[in-house]
């Protein structure tokens, strides 16, 4: 599940997730790079519907910015979604 939190009220402003009834009928495979992309074009999907046009991305220290990681991030930035 990929999550937005808008840090000020720390509450989650949308998510999308490879489980959703949404998504599970048009993935294949739930845990690759193709399912991440289309995680991230719905998150940024739902984000632009609710006026969020900018987010800023935080990785933990063990994440690296390659493979799925990548594939949401490039989503959403494809998708319209500014990234600060």
């Amino acid at each position: 599940m990929k999550k937005v939190i808008h840090t000020p009220t720390a509450t989650v402003a949308s998510s999308a997730s490879s489980q959703e009834k949404a998504l599970r009928s048009s993935l294949e495979i739930k845990r690759d790079v193709a399912a991440a992309a289309k995680i991230g074009k719905l998150l940024a999907e739902r984000l632009l519907l609710k006026d969020i046009a900018a987010v800023s991305v935080h990785l933990k220290r063990e994440q690296k910015y390659h493979g799925k990681v990548k594939a949401v991030i490039d989503s959403l930035r494809d998708a319209g979604v500014k990234l600060l």
